[in-house]
């Protein structure tokens, strides 16, 4: 009986197959152009814009603040109002000063105005006529006399201060006094219809009253620039 053997060849060398691999799923798809949200993006621009009107809108405080021009009086006389004798030079020439308003009006004076109640010079707002300052002055005087007595002398030339007195809810009066030691006399008038402020001094053997006055409405909106050329009034040696 014949026995079968099974042989191997020694000479074919040992190999491993490999077990497949499962199959991989593609990474999904990175668009390289992103879609930002909607909302973000307005808020974004809406920041952006606001940023740039505050950059490049000019702050209100230097836009709103107005501007002056410094007027030189000389109180000539009604003989030499105009320039007839006079100097040309109204600066070389000045016995006081005050500032005016960028965008005022000088009122020409008459000469039978100054020789009637010393009024030298006046300017007013021309988008309000009674929105004004302007200045009198009255000769022989070598000092101030009471007060009271100063404020009822000017309102009997001046017509518009009796009525502004007379109407007035109050009238205070106080007296100040320059770096130079020179007195001041300060009234406000405050009434429904108007308001004044009058600074009154002596300089150069005269009486000088810087008036300014203004109607309620325009005194109300105004009131930091009318204080500022109330306060600007100086008689030429006291500045």
């Amino acid at each position: 009986m014949a026995t079968m053997f099974s042989t191997t060849n020694t000479n074919t060398p040992n190999t491993t197959i490999p077990s497949p691999k499962p199959p991989q799923t593609p990474p999904p798809f990175k668009s390289h152009l992103p879609i930002p949200p909607s909302k973000p993006l307005l808020t974004t621009l809406t920041a952006t814009a606001a940023a740039a009107a505050i950059l490049t809108a000019s702050p209100p405080t230097l836009a709103d603040s107005p501007t002056y021009q410094i007027y030189y009086g000389t109180a000539a006389s009604a003989a030499n109002y105009g320039g007839y004798g006079g100097n040309s030079d109204k600066k070389a020439s000045a016995e006081y000063v005050y500032d005016v308003p960028d965008g005022w009006k000088e009122r020409l004076v008459s000469k039978v105005e100054k020789g009637t109640n010393g009024t030298d010079s006046e300017f007013y707002n021309p988008k309000k006529k009674t929105e004004k300052e302007y200045l009198t002055y009255l000769g022989g005087f070598r000092q101030l006399a009471p007060k009271d007595v100063v404020l009822n002398n000017l309102a009997l030339s001046d017509v518009n201060l009796q009525d502004l007195i007379a109407s007035a809810d109050t009238v205070t009066s106080e007296e100040r006094k320059d770096e130079k030691g020179q007195v001041y006399y300060v009234y406000e008038i405050d009434g429904v219809a108007a308001h004044s402020l009058i600074s009154v001094t002596c300089a150069n053997n005269k009486l000088y009253a810087h008036f300014v006055n203004a109607p309620a409405p325009e005194w109300r909106r105004d009131n930091d620039m009318l204080k500022h050329v109330h306060e600007s009034f100086k008689t030429v040696g006291s500045f």
